[in-house]
């Protein structure tokens, strides 16, 4: 098939282009900035288009590029940034429309979770808001709604890493006993590529085959990584002033961090499952959470391969957030920039291993490495701002 996948330099995005070419697709990998998708180790097998989904022009011009499209994967959201929810809905409704202009048979969007009956978080709203706008007359339209997403790299998986990994002692909020389904990103592979033709047009939720608290969810990765954790129960702590102090505490984004924190009051199980009776299971059922924590863990020694290497998906890819992978591969991150392969890996045959990569030394280490990262942004945020209002005033 042709398939189009945009948000093809993130996380889902990146494994599902490597998935559908292994699958035998001719893949259009759609970016705002395409030349940056050369460090991905499948870019010589695919066609790449400049696509902006905020512009109708850039829209227009990545269709016509593309040429004919089968099925278009739209994993596209701004979560993180300012008045997210306003652009990822004007984004949604535009790319629909250029999509069916363009012919288009179908897309497949992987969104979040919508429980019924609660108030919805402002991501968890918004990822609705994109589904509703993506439901454009003219084109098949398959939902998937998804909880939690496990794997090395994935930003809720890292976010119970760093957490884990730093904290001795792991404060336990009142909504950390919510239930929670997550799924191995294994397993939304199978069903992006089943959306493709197998699955009706529909809404469809996607799940592994555990629930478990929150807590638990956090305690299993604890037992995977052979640490030793105490729990202390923390009443009263609300979500947003969670996410707020996890953001700071941890290398993921603050914004984003403050923003998945936000959904936890939601129930994230999944309330049909329709699609295992549709597209059946991969080859030895879904992936459980005690395979997925340990799975995740395993090649994260040295520099990880890139995304079409990958021995198993939910391993760190080369090509993944340079703020996940954990404290060790961070430092080593810096180490290397600021001098080189070679001169790193002398430093720690030399003893840089052992001092700098142990608990607690590597996670006080990493994070100062991250404040002093965090401040910088900051700062040249700022300057960015002060630059803009500066050029439209004049």
């Amino acid at each position: 098939m042709n398939v189009l996948v945009t948000g093809s330099s993130g996380y889902i995005g990146s494994r599902l282009v490597a998935a559908l070419l292994g699958d035998g697709d001719s893949v259009v990998a759609a970016s705002r900035h395409p030349d940056s998708l050369a460090v991905f180790d499948w870019y010589p097998e695919v066609q790449t288009v400049a696509l902006d989904a905020l512009d109708q022009e850039s829209l227009a011009a990545a269709f016509e590029s593309a040429g004919d499209i089968d099925v278009a994967y739209y994993l596209v959201h701004a979560i993180g940034q300012d008045d997210y929810r306003a652009q990822d809905l004007r984004a949604a409704r535009q790319f629909a429309e250029a999509a069916a202009s363009a012919g288009v048979r179908r897309i497949v969007y992987l969104g979040g979770f919508v429980p019924a009956d609660e108030e919805l978080s402002e991501h968890l709203a918004s990822r609705a808001d994109v589904g509703k706008a993506l439901d454009h007359d003219g084109i098949e339209l398959v939902w998937l709604r998804a909880a939690i997403v496990l794997g090395a790299g994935s930003t809720s998986y890292e976010m119970l890493r760093y957490l884990a990994d730093r904290l001795l002692i792991l404060p336990l909020p009142t909504w950390l006993s919510h239930p929670v389904q997550p799924i191995a990103v294994d397993d939304v592979l199978f069903y992006l590529l089943a959306s493709r033709k197998v699955v009706p047009a529909g809404g469809y939720d996607i799940a592994g085959p555990d629930i478990v608290p929150y807590r638990d969810l956090l305690f299993a990765y604890v037992e995977a990584a052979h640490l030793t954790r105490i729990g202390l129960p923390t009443p009263g702590v609300p979500t947003g002033l969670a996410g707020r102090v996890i953001g700071k505490i941890i290398p993921i984004p603050d914004a984003l961090a403050e923003d998945l924190v936000g959904s936890l009051h939601n129930t994230m199980t999944a309330s049909e499952q329709s699609i295992v009776d549709i597209a059946g299971e991969p080859t030895g059922g879904r992936t459980t959470i005690e395979s997925a924590m340990h799975r995740s863990m395993l090649g994260s020694v040295g520099t990880p391969p890139g995304v079409r290497a990958l021995k198993d998906p939910l391993r760190l890819a080369v090509t993944d957030a340079t703020w996940s992978g954990g404290d060790a591969l961070g430092i080593r991150r810096h180490g290397v920039a600021a001098s080189s392969g070679e001169t790193w890996d002398l430093a720690e045959s030399l003893g840089a291993r052992k001092l700098l990569y142990s608990w607690p030394v590597a996670a006080a280490v990493r994070t100062n490495l991250d404040f002093v990262e965090k401040v910088s942004d900051n700062a040249r945020s700022v300057i960015r701002r002060v630059f803009r209002d500066e050029e439209g005033k004049s």
